[in-house]
């Protein structure tokens, strides 16, 4: 079996205005794959990816921090700083060269020494500083060495990651000294995510089919709506295998399970088994967990709660597997304590709030009961084909003329934008390359037209579907 990359975490913590976020922008610069906006509010984290070489990893930025805050936003800022603390596996702490040690320094300097990670201080800011003056200070915070870098010119920073990636190297550290009270989790994160499809020549077969190897299904969501239960639930079946893999993705756990001869790889996001005591006292919502479960998967699992209202956060999560371009379904769990008014809300809620999960084929259940998980099996089979559908080229130019000719393109000015013929690019999700001249004119709601029409050709239910367009800009070439 595959086993996904791990991407390490690397929190950036310190008090405001020390760099932070510059430093962040430096290390997310070159491949900016995942990318969190959090409506502007600084006291919410930011996830991105960075790579150091060749090792990619994800790194956390913050708001500033005050560890003893005991109300208001500044409260909410540490709670988020805590969080990013907790799901790290190594911090770096930044500290301004220029403003030297404050008080607000000690405070951090003092939590992170209790929590058990592995922190590396950076003293940021220290371009033009004579050799050593700029970190002499900052030994008094009793965090180690201190490095000197320039997050705004790139002094340093390149080996500073490289150091604080290479400690991942060596056997990790005993962060169980945490306290659940001091790393009390947030709830309310929002997900937004860019992801590149590979641009790999597919094959030549015409319709879906399914590969050969295990469907890897994340099983995502917020606290309580099951996901724990419904896995119960499916190993409980007849099963042919079910056991524990040490866990690819931090703090979740992979169980192998077959079904009707499908083998499976369950992703469980809700932390059946939790390792250390941060997240031993109640069980919250991850991002990180969740993050790295959806990018190792082939198949989400997206499951929501009938009795509840769909949330802000169910639709960031379910925009981030969008763009991720895993593939989908959805599962309302909890459909049998339901009345009438309450299932024509939720249906009523989805369709205004999840909408663009049109591709998507959503199931009511009751993971408890068992009722409606065959259904949701075998549509999870089926999304998994479509996401590794192979498509032909000249089936999929077939069906662009067709559809070009019931609906040509709108005009831009002078020109039509004229498409010639489409190739498969990559699987999952499909990629289609569809070539031709003046396509940067293609409006979004004619490519939306050609994405139904594969769709309906092709049957590619559950998967995101990617078209790109490739102009040879000759300026000669007039509009039909």
């Amino acid at each position: 079996m595959n086993k996904a990359v791990f991407k390490p975490v690397v929190a950036l913590v310190g008090r405001a205005n020390v760099g932070k976020s510059t430093l962040f922008n430096r290390l997310t610069r070159s491949r900016a794959a995942l990318v969190a906006d959090f409506s502007g509010l600084t006291r919410d984290r930011h996830y991105g990816e960075g790579r150091a070489g060749d090792r990619p990893f994800i790194v956390v930025d913050t708001g500033g921090f005050e560890p003893v805050a005991k109300d208001g936003i500044l409260l909410e800022m540490a709670r988020q700083t805590k969080q990013a603390i907790a799901e790290s596996d190594v911090v770096i702490f930044l500290v301004d060269a220029r403003a030297g040690v404050n008080a607000h320094d000690h405070e951090i300097a003092r939590l992170l020494r209790r929590s058990g990670q592995r922190v590396y201080l950076a003293v940021n800011k220290a371009e033009g500083m004579r050799h050593g003056g700029a970190t002499a200070e900052f030994h008094e915070l009793g965090l180690g060495e201190p490095y000197a870098i320039s997050a705004s010119h790139g002094d340093g920073v390149i080996d500073l990651i490289e150091l604080a990636l290479s400690y991942l190297d060596e056997p990790a550290a005993d962060a169980d000294s945490a306290t659940a009270a001091e790393f009390e989790i947030d709830e309310g994160t929002h997900l937004v995510h860019e992801h590149d499809a590979a641009h790999e020549q597919a094959g030549a077969a015409a319709a879906p089919q399914a590969v050969d190897h295990r469907i890897k299904l994340a099983i995502v969501g917020r606290p309580n709506v099951g996901k724990s239960t419904l896995i119960n639930t499916l190993l409980g079946e007849e099963r042919v295998i079910a056991f524990d893999l040490p866990g690819t993705t931090r703090d979740a756990i992979e169980i192998e399970f077959e079904h009707d001869g499908v083998a499976y790889t369950l992703i469980d996001t809700a932390g059946l088994r939790r390792r250390g005591k941060v997240f031993e006292a109640v069980e919250k919502f991850s991002v990180i967990k969740t993050l790295q479960a959806i990018e190792a998967c082939n198949v989400v699992l997206l499951m929501l709660d009938a009795r509840a209202e769909i949330s802000d956060q169910d639709a960031h999560i379910a925009g981030f597997v969008l763009e991720t371009g895993r593939a989908l379904v959805v599962a309302i769990n909890k459909w049998d304590g339901t009345d009438r008014e309450q299932r024509e809300r939720i249906q009523r809620d989805f369709e205004r709030k999840l909408r663009f999960l049109s591709f998507a084929r959503m199931h009511t259940i009751s993971a408890l009961k068992g009722q409606g998980v065959k259904a949701l099996l075998k549509s999870v089979n089926a999304a998994h084909a479509a996401a590794f559908a192979k498509l032909s080229t000249p089936r999929l130019t077939r069906t662009l003329h067709a559809a070009v000719e019931q609906q040509p393109p709108p005009r831009k000015g002078i020109f039509r934008p004229k498409m010639r013929y489409a190739h498969q690019g990559g699987q999952n999700p499909p990629l289609i390359v569809i070539h031709g001249n003046a396509l940067d004119a293609v409006s979004d709601s004619y490519r939306r037209y050609l994405e139904a029409r594969f769709r309906e050709t092709f049957d590619l239910a559950g998967t995101p579907l990617r078209i790109e367009f490739k102009s040879s800009h000759n300026p000669y070439v007039q509009g039909s």
